[in-house]
């Protein structure tokens, strides 16, 4: 191990004194690629020559010794000494990550606050139409939960996919799909076309086209092969094999349908329409509402953590959910006095006439209990610990599998006050699976 760490110094010595004479070209990967930079594997998958064994692409960490590896990071000889044991992590030096894109370019995803997921199915989206769906089929596309992959599982049409995919050699200039928003309607932000496991069945490009269109044969209107109403939200954009793809929207209108287009055919995993609920309000502004659904333009912030595959999105999801899946859960707490919080920022300001905390299918992992503070300010965010956020109901024990109302004398500093945003602080930790406030608008 020694010798062969000391080659790799030497190589990434000769990349950095060649990279130092010959300055890399700023163009990127795609625009490098040429019809002889690329070799093939024994398995047959297709790379390129420039990134096998380049040190120049190499990321610059050192390896430790035999004897590091033995002492410094193992349990002794002998693996007696368990309690200074400790992993080896490589790390990456800073001055090598601040050269990286992280702006995503629609290459990766990186974190972004573009709202929810206006045609996720949890919000009751729905498709209206397809082109085709002889492999797998496009409802696949509006699932909240990630990809999965089930290799060597057949069907009767192939291979089994999680998403959706057409036949091949289609004759038109692409597949499409006809989404309805689970929403009213709403003004999209961003785009993520995620192709996760289609390698060689992925398509070579995507468009998304939005329209609003309501009334009661809007649907019926949109699916027509002469609809006229369809604008572009999305230009045209090539997509990768097996990975996530994200791009700011082209256009920020407010949409009720959209039409993906895939080009020419092959196969998508997930479809992800980012942005802002656009409600409709009751036209009493005395009629009881839920401020904090998500179908009414409810939002959730920020979180302590979220762990287990779970998501603080699911907090304001309709419904109560059919499995512990489906809510907001945090990772078993070793400190004392640990609590874990969630920021919900409200639809529409109002004041606040009840909160509903659900625990439906949390048993054995549900909070011992928890609080719930206030905060009114359109304009600000505020964090966790800002002095200003007021306590509208105290600390309040919870139950496994329950939903838990709380309203009248519960409540306080509601009465005059109309607040933007909540926040639940859970002790010490666990799973909620809804977080529901109600109230009128003002």
């Amino acid at each position: 191990m020694k010798k062969r760490a000391q080659q790799i110094r030497q190589t990434r010595n000769r990349a950095s004194s060649k990279a130092g004479s010959e300055p890399r070209s700023s163009m990127s990967a795609e625009q490098d690629e040429g019809p002889n930079d690329t070799g093939r594997h024994e398995d047959g998958d297709v790379v390129s020559d420039s990134l096998l064994m380049d040190p120049a692409h190499m990321l610059q960490f050192s390896l430790p010794t035999t004897v590091d590896l033995v002492l410094s990071y193992g349990a002794g000889y002998g693996g007696l000494n368990r309690e200074r044991e400790k992993k080896y992590i490589p790390t990456v030096p800073p001055e090598f990550l601040a050269k990286l894109d992280l702006s995503g370019g629609g290459s990766s995803v990186q974190s972004h606050d573009w709202g929810n997921d206006l045609t996720s199915s949890s919000l009751d989206s729905s498709i209206l139409a397809f082109s085709d769906e002889w492999f797998a089929p496009a409802s696949n596309l509006t699932n909240p939960k990630p990809p999965i992959r089930r290799p060597g599982f057949f069907v009767p049409t192939g291979a089994w996919y999680d998403g959706w995919e057409t036949r091949r050699h289609n004759p038109e200039p692409y597949d499409w799909v006809i989404i309805k928003l689970g929403v009213a309607s709403g003004k999209v932000k961003g785009i993520e076309v995620d192709t996760a496991f289609f390698d060689g069945n992925h398509p070579e490009a995507v468009e998304v086209q939005g329209c609003f269109d309501v009334g009661e044969d809007a649907d019926a209107k949109v699916v027509k092969k002469d609809y006229t109403g369809w604008r572009q939200v999305l230009g045209h954009r090539g997509c990768g094999a097996s990975q996530r793809h994200a791009w700011k929207a082209d256009d920020e209108s407010e949409v009720t349908h959209v039409r993906l287009c895939m080009f020419p055919d092959g196969g998508i995993a997930r479809f992800r329409l980012y942005g802002q609920v656009v409600p409709v309000f009751p036209e009493s502004m005395e009629q009881e509402v839920e401020l904090s659904s998500a179908l009414m333009g409810g939002m959730v912030l920020s979180a302590s953590e979220e762990h287990f595959g779970s998501s603080k999105s699911n907090l304001l999801l309709p419904g109560r959910g059919v499995d512990m899946g489906g809510g907001w859960e945090t990772r078993r707490s070793r400190d004392q006095g640990h609590v874990d919080w969630v920021i919900v920022r409200l639809g529409a300001r109002g004041k606040v006439q009840r909160i509903v905390v659900d625990t439906a299918f949390y048993r054995g992992n549900y909070p011992q209990a928890m609080k719930v503070d206030a905060f009114d300010g359109e304009e600000e965010t505020p964090d966790a610990e800002d002095p200003r956020w007021k306590e509208v109901l105290g600390m309040q024990r919870l139950s496994p599998d329950k939903e838990h109302e709380y309203a009248g004398t519960s409540l306080s500093n509601v009465e005059e006050a109309a607040y933007t945003h909540l926040k639940m602080t859970i002790v010490p930790d666990g799973g909620v699976k809804r977080f529901r406030v109600f109230g009128t608008r003002l």
